[in-house]
């Protein structure tokens, strides 16, 4: 069993930077894929970066902006946002997959709660 939480959202100006921390505990994870997610309101659930041994990737919206980063000594990995702009506001959640690398959201098996993300204008 894994557990996720999310912290680090809140409200930004157009323009700043937001850095978001995904803690996880129970099995050791460095072998697996962690990927953040986001939703906003009356919009579908998007990809936004993934990272395990494999590589990362980026979706093209947030490419050259956010970093996604992890420490496998403190089961956590970072999600650093720069540049944001209204289009980035939603809520950001965390998963975890047992497999190395994927892209599909039904093949992460652990999902925080997510934290929001609010870029005004």
């Amino acid at each position: 069993q894994v557990h996720l939480v999310e912290s680090g959202g809140g409200l930004v100006q157009t323009g700043g930077s937001l850095r978001l921390s995904c803690a996880a505990s129970g099995r050791t994870f460095s072998s697996y894929a962690m990927a953040w997610f986001r939703q906003a309101p009356d919009k579908e659930r998007e990809l936004v970066a993934v990272i395990s041994d494999v590589g990362r990737y980026y979706a093209d919206s947030v490419k050259g902006r956010f970093t996604v980063s992890r420490d496998n000594a403190k089961n956590t990995v970072d999600l650093q946002m720069n540049s944001l702009e209204p289009e980035d506001t939603a809520v950001y959640s965390c998963a975890l997959s047992y497999v190395r690398w994927t892209l599909d959201p039904a093949r992460y098996d652990y999902w925080g709660q997510g934290t929001q993300v609010t870029v005004s204008p």
